[in-house]
Order: C-alpha cells, then structure tokens, then sequence
C-alpha cells in the first residue's frame, strides 16, 4: 500500500493513489568528515547500509480555521476545533501502541493551517537502506495509522 521514494537523502512516502503523505529521513548516524556528508550518504544508500532508526514527518491535524478572509461562526470554530482535539487523541493513541518516545510538532511547511508531526522512529534491529526493507518496517506503523484513520 505503501511506496517510498528517494529523493536526495531523505524518502517521501506515497499512497495507494500515488498521493504524498509523509517523508522519511534516515538516521545516517556520525558522519566524518562532514564537509563530504553528502558523498558518503550516497554511498551508503548504494551499499544499502543498515540504520537504526530515522525520522518519519506526517500531518498531524488540519484546523480549517486559519484561512485568512474566510468567514466563521463560533458554531463552526467549536465544531473544527472537537475533531481537532479528537484526532490529537487518536494520534497520542497511536503513539503508545508503537511506543514512540521521542516526537515533534511544527506548523506545516505547505499549510499554515496544519500541524505535522514528525516521529523518532527506532527500529527493533537493524534495517537496510532498501526501499523495500523500509517500506516494510514503515509500513507497519503506516498501516495501523491508516486503519485508524489519520492517515
């Protein structure tokens, strides 16, 4: 259901239908010297070098509320703002299930009226930098967010 591409040193992650719903920066771990921390990431992409773990960036909640010039009524804040806090549970929910420890929230870079999370993702061994091995691993958490329906 899930397919990640690379791009530079980081993965963007689609759906089913071909739509981005996130992206995924490895965690290269030290890189010395770094001003050539380009050159090795590349070449550890190649080899398919395994990594512990990474960071994976997905939208975390929509207001429709922060839309400048749009007209609204309390009403309608109160309405948008209930189905805020009600997915911010379902994703702490989801937190706990896959037991991550460390995350942050930012402004979206594409829609000031959203928030994306982006989650420490530790891995339980080792995986390789083949698409298919992370599509796998990433795909677990990927699936269970979509089948609760914030994905």
């Amino acid at each position: 259901m899930w397919k990640l591409e690379l791009e530079d040193s980081y993965f963007k992650i689609y759906d089913d239908r071909k739509t981005i719903v996130g992206y995924f920066a490895p965690e290269y771990g030290e890189i010395y010297p770094e001003d050539r921390a380009d050159q090795v990431i590349q070449e550890m992409l190649k080899r398919h070098d395994k990594i512990k773990g990474g960071y994976m960036m997905l939208p975390l909640v929509k207001f429709g509320i922060f839309e400048e010039g749009k007209e609204m009524n309390l009403d309608y804040i109160q309405k948008q703002l209930v189905e805020a806090n009600n997915r911010l549970a379902l994703w702490k929910n989801l937190m706990v299930k896959i037991a991550i420890m460390h995350h942050k929230i930012l402004v979206s870079h594409t829609d000031h009226d959203m928030l994306s999370i982006t989650l420490g993702i530790i891995f339980a061994s080792p995986v390789s930098l083949e698409k298919s091995d992370l599509q796998n691993e990433l795909g677990q958490i990927l699936d269970l967010g979509h089948q609760m329906g914030l994905l």
